[in-house]
């Protein structure tokens, strides 16, 4: 490990304990998650508008 990337990681993760580092873990997979869910019914969406603007 260099000594960039452990004060990189000093500097995100130092002054918290073991239970903020795994809630801010599991916010970051559920931030995930709604983007993607979030994608996903943008580009439904934009299909519906598209079937909709084509059969007028």
């Amino acid at each position: 490990m260099s000594s960039a990337s452990f004060y990189k990681w000093r500097a995100k993760f130092g002054g918290m304990d073991a239970s903020m580092i795994s809630e801010m873990k599991d916010m970051a997979e559920e931030n995930r998650r709604l983007k993607r869910m979030y994608a996903e019914m943008s580009m439904q969406n934009d299909l519906l508008k598209e079937a909709l603007g084509n059969k007028r």
